[in-house]
């Protein structure tokens, strides 16, 4: 075991609290146990995370000896348990954006309750005098205020959605303020924060990343919308390091040759290949981008036969929100047509053979050994007047087109996730024949507790621990304390499981062993997959 000298350096080292700072031998008691309720069922105790399971900082270092020792069944979940809660994780696809980008910035009360999820749940069962176009009219507190009495005075807020807000404030410590459902000292709260402006942001930006056990997230930046683009050029603004960034291409990934040839115009650039070639170039000077990406919705699909020589899919043209229309990328009605949600900026269509997909994205891909993340699945607008809220799912996306562009592009890296739940068998099985191919995360209406546990089981099965489990998708800051909680508990619970059947078979492990496999799984798969390149392979 480990010395009295070593253990007691280590305990005065201790951090704990917002702050990080040290606190030592005043360290709390709790902070030193591995986490996890068990349930009783029966005469036997099962080990399932009802609640969920926050972040906390290991009592282990990784020099300890105790890694080394084997885990037996008795100790298997409070040992599972512990490492998942206190791995620091990965996010690696989210849509926030620092304090640095001003009210681009989502965070507080009122966001968390007009996030897209709770006005869809709230127009289920809204009456029929309420209309969505009246509701947008409203101001956002008065719209947060009618989703609070509806979805959490009127109901129980048993939903996903509705109980990741109580996650949410409960982390914060409003404890007090939830059991009395008061809703103005809760606002009360966030003010203390808002009241000192971007330092008061910037606090509350760095307790929640600590707070959730995040490392990093990565952004979602979209040089086509004018309403980000301030906070690039003419100067950067300068933001955390745990914020990365992600460039967003889709129009580009789609041969969207109308939005491409108007944003060349509008930068004063030359309309040509290579035109377009060195405004993603200066793009990415100006970024920095972990990856490209881009969102494809449900029309994610090549059929030859209807393919013009423009390479443009034209019946697909005629779905709702087919593509971007960009009249003024420096105006007004680029900040309509190239929005900060998905809905407005998404293309409907991947053109493999599109010059702009084989000689300018992916060009500029392999030039800056930079990799392509596709999210792939969505049906955009099934429900327009609901604007965000009325996108929906198709049932199957065309997977095939992803191992077309892994074969098609080998020196390329792709990322990829599915909303679809009828996608994602086929989608591991394409990751194992790729390698220049990472799965990652449970997107959008698969990120919800009964689809992470399927989803994650059999990708533990089929793939070991070569993905990433989760992404939080996040698009208000706060709501990083409710995902990856709720994740962790469940993710923790499918490999209890699966290291049983390990024991089972015949294999002994450490933790050491089982803190390797869960950082990879949180991050640490991912990084694995960014650090290779396959120009020089």
């Amino acid at each position: 075991g480990d010395s009295a000298l070593s253990i007691l350096d280590e305990m005065m080292n201790m951090k704990f609290g917002d702050d990080g700072k040290k606190v030592g031998f005043h360290t709390p008691c709790a902070l030193l146990i591995d986490g996890g309720k068990q349930t009783r069922i029966g005469a036997a105790i099962r080990h399932r995370h009802i609640a969920p399971l926050y972040h906390k900082q290991s009592f282990i270092p990784n020099s300890s000896q105790l890694l080394k020792k084997n885990v037996n069944f008795g100790d298997l979940a409070s040992v599972v348990s512990g490492e998942v809660s206190s791995a620091e994780v990965i996010d690696l696809h989210t849509h926030l954006l620092p304090p640095s980008h001003g009210s681009l910035c989502l965070w507080g009360i009122d966001e968390l309750l007009t996030y897209h999820y709770l006005v869809a749940e709230y127009f289920m069962t809204a009456p029929a005098s309420m209309t969505p176009e009246q509701f947008y009219a409203l101001s956002k507190q008065k719209q947060a205020n009618i989703i609070w009495k509806s979805l959490f005075i009127d109901r129980s807020p048993i939903s996903e959605a509705c109980r990741g807000v109580i996650t949410t404030l409960k982390s914060m410590g409003l404890q007090e303020q939830i059991d009395a459902r008061d809703l103005a000292a809760i606002r009360k709260f966030y003010d203390t924060f808002r009241s000192d402006g971007l330092e008061g942001a910037e606090r509350f930006s760095e307790m929640v990343y600590r707070r959730a056990g995040v490392r990093y997230a990565v952004m979602t930046n979209i040089p086509f919308d004018a309403n980000e683009v301030r906070y690039w050029r003419p100067k950067r603004k300068e933001y955390p390091d745990q914020y990365k960034s992600a460039l967003r291409v889709d129009p580009l990934l789609a041969g969207d040759r109308k939005t491409v040839e108007t944003a060349l115009k509008g930068a004063g650039y030359e309309v040509t290949l290579e035109g377009a070639r060195q405004y993603l170039r200066d793009w990415c000077d100006t970024m920095k981008p972990e990856y490209m990406m881009a969102s494809t919705p449900h029309n994610f699909v090549l059929n030859e036969d209807r393919l013009k020589k423009t390479g443009v899919n034209e019946d697909a043209m005629k779905e709702p929100f087919a593509f971007v229309d960009v009249t003024n990328p420096s105006g007004p009605d680029c900040a309509a047509a190239c929005g900060e949600d998905d809905t407005a900026i998404a293309a409907s269509v991947i053109d493999e053979n599109s010059d702009f997909l084989s000689q300018v994205l992916m060009k500029v891909c392999e030039e800056r050994d930079l990799p392509v993340a596709l999210k792939i699945g969505a049906h955009r607008g099934v429900n327009p007047k609901l604007l965000q809220a009325g996108d929906g799912v198709v049932a199957f996306a065309d997977a095939g087109v992803l191992a077309r562009l892994c074969t098609r592009f080998p020196n390329v890296r792709f990322l990829a996730t599915f909303l679809s739940k009828n996608n994602q068998h086929e989608a591991c099985v394409i990751a194992s024949k790729f390698r220049n191919l990472h799965i990652y995360g449970c997107w959008w209406f698969c990120n919800n507790p009964s689809m992470i546990e399927e989803i994650t089981k059999m990708r533990v099965e089929m793939l070991g621990t070569a993905f990433t489990a989760q992404h939080s998708d996040a698009r208000v800051l706060d709501q990083l304390l409710y995902k990856w909680s709720h994740s962790r508990a469940v993710i923790a619970d499918v490999l209890i499981g699966e290291y049983e059947k390990l024991l089972e078979a015949g294999w002994s492990i450490t933790r050491e062993e089982i803190r390797r496999d869960v950082r990879r799984l949180f991050g640490g798969s991912y990084e694995e997959f960014m650090s290779k390149s396959f120009l020089r392979a």
